[in-house]
């Protein structure tokens, strides 16, 4: 059983938390470590091989790095170098599982799921393996806890049993978001199951589906991985072939036609984690229903979500609020309105406000920085880089740089000169000057940059040479 962990999306439901360049995926929402640390940690015991990650290419490093702090062993890295959905993405992963001549059962996850129930979980996937391994497209069909309107549904047919032991059911039909009536209609009748979007088949049977039901998406996605190539741990597709796939899931493109469709029921405590009402349903309450995190002070509150990243978040005679406060941004919401969150996201992306993409801490392969004053000719960065680390060799055409060490050393090239910059030492960069940044130490670089200019934007940089293969 080789796991295939779907690492894309967006996450915007979950603003100001989750971010474009940092999606819910690669947050700790749910525990101390990231949604996507703890999908593949929970396959411990299982018997699944080594995962196999596909990510967006601009994430890339946001995996490698969540994989090595937790020292996970992986199949690989596969980068999407545009969103197409996941039916192509999991095309993608099944060809490759097979180059090397194996047809392993392939157990498909998103990587933003919480499941809270490891040993019900674990059942749930040894009962899909012997579905998956007589030849059935096998999805989890989540138990409703309640009449749920931001999910499909799964209805069961009949049964399905191997040596006396009940498996799980053949598909009788796949049902798109019902309004509230006819959910709870769903619910009461006990032959509906929320779909949960994981999968597990054979990496041939899916293809072989695919052939007959989407032949173009398994043509595209053959060619595009004839031409892939391979940096470090990722594997890139030519993203032209890619760019003409179909956008299309596996439910519409697979799922909904084929005669082989199985579903194994779960009940193991599962989330999408869609919003902030969600993580609130999951969360540990007080005795007030309220769920906290951070520094936080409540006073004649009630049923509430309040989340506080850097600062002392204080509430006084609210019920159903979610409050989340991060370094830069501050959501107030009634917690039956959450989904509404996509009107603030849809604004700051009409007026191209930075806060929909980063965070005021950006995360880069060689460490972070953090943009902690900013005025209309400077901006101040605290830059943290890791041991051994060396950001690209660069120059700027519209800003000059100071830069004061205050821990760790700096190995400092400007120009054609190198120099070894210590703790309360100092440099200056002029403007169009060729300059590299390393940390030849065996701690943290920590360094203050003072940014001076007309114009301060990340994107005045020219890469001459670059360790992770972002030069020009």
């Amino acid at each position: 059983m080789k796991p295939i962990i779907l690492a894309g999306g967006s996450g915007s439901r979950l603003w100001p938390k989750s971010r474009v360049a940092l999606p819910k995926q690669f947050l700790a929402l749910t525990s101390e470590y990231s949604m996507l640390q703890d999908t593949i940690a929970r396959l411990s015991g299982s018997g699944a091989e080594a995962p196999m990650v596909i990510c967006n290419e601009a994430h890339r490093f946001l995996v490698a790095e969540q994989l090595r702090q937790h020292h996970i062993q992986h199949a690989g890295i596969l980068l999407e170098p545009i969103g197409r959905n996941t039916a192509p993405a999991i095309a993608l992963a099944a060809i490759k599982a097979m180059e090397e001549g194996d047809d392993p059962i392939l157990l498909v996850l998103a990587a933003d799921h919480l499941i809270q129930n490891q040993p019900a979980f674990h059942t749930g996937l040894a009962r899909a393996q012997q579905l998956a391994e007589q030849g059935k497209l096998v999805t989890f069909g989540i138990v409703p806890t309640s009449p749920h309107i931001g999910y499909g549904y799964i209805k069961s047919g009949a049964s399905l049993a191997q040596n006396g032991l009940a498996l799980g059911f053949d598909v009788a039909a796949f049902v798109e978001k019902p309004n509230l009536a006819t959910a709870q209609d769903y619910v009461s009748t006990g032959d509906y199951f929320w779909n949960s979007g994981m999968f597990m088949f054979k990496a041939s049977v899916y293809l072989a589906a695919l052939e007959q039901y989407a032949p173009s998406i398994l043509n595209i996605c053959r060619a595009a991985l004839m031409e892939q190539s391979q940096d470090m741990d990722f594997t890139r597709v030519n993203a032209d072939i890619f760019a003409q796939c179909p956008d299309d899931s596996i439910d519409y493109a697979v799922m909904e036609h084929t005669q082989d469709a199985a579903m194994v029921p779960l009940d193991a405590g599962w989330s999408d984690v869609g919003s902030w009402s969600s993580l609130w349903d999951s969360a540990s309450k007080d005795t007030q229903g309220n769920a906290t995190i951070g520094d936080v002070i409540l006073h004649d509150t009630t049923n509430s979500y309040v989340n506080a990243e850097g600062k002392l978040v204080s509430v006084v005679g609210l019920d159903n609020v979610v409050v989340v406060e991060t370094k830069d941004a501050v959501l107030v919401a009634h917690k039956d309105k959450v989904q509404d969150i996509k009107h603030v996201v849809n604004q700051l992306k009409a007026q191209q406000r930075p806060e929909i993409e980063f965070h005021r801490e950006v995360f880069r392969p060689w460490g972070s920085y953090d943009s902690i004053d900013n005025g209309q000719r400077f901006q101040v960065k605290r830059i943290s880089v890791k041991p051994g680390e060396k950001l690209s060799v660069q120059m700027h055409h519209h800003r000059a740089e100071h830069w004061i060490v205050v821990s760790g050393t700096a190995n400092v090239t400007i120009g054609d000169k190198t120099m070894i910059v210590s703790e309360n030492e100092s440099t200056y960069i002029p403007i169009g000057e060729v300059h590299a940044l390393e940390n030849p130490g065996k701690i943290a670089l920590e360094l203050i940059e003072v940014q001076s200019g007309s114009y301060l934007g990340e994107d005045d940089i020219v890469r001459f040479s670059d360790r992770y293969g972002r030069s020009s």
